[in-house]
């Protein structure tokens, strides 16, 4: 596959379609990270605090 970069001159602009098109996989690069820092870190972070929380509300010593 030719690098479409390398067809870009200094002085000119950029392709909209090649502007576009990287823009869309900077979005969908960072998506993916918020998806997976939400579903890796956060969700069991946050589940885990209840489970903690929950554990010494209910500790009764005799």
């Amino acid at each position: 596959m030719e690098n479409p970069f390398k067809k870009i001159l200094h002085n000119e602009e950029v392709p909209e379609i090649l502007r576009e098109k990287v823009i869309n996989d900077i979005a969908l690069i960072k998506l993916s990270l918020d998806v997976a820092d939400l579903f890796l870190v956060k969700c069991p972070s946050t589940l885990g605090e209840f489970i903690v929380d929950n554990n010494k509300n209910n500790y009764h010593p005799k």
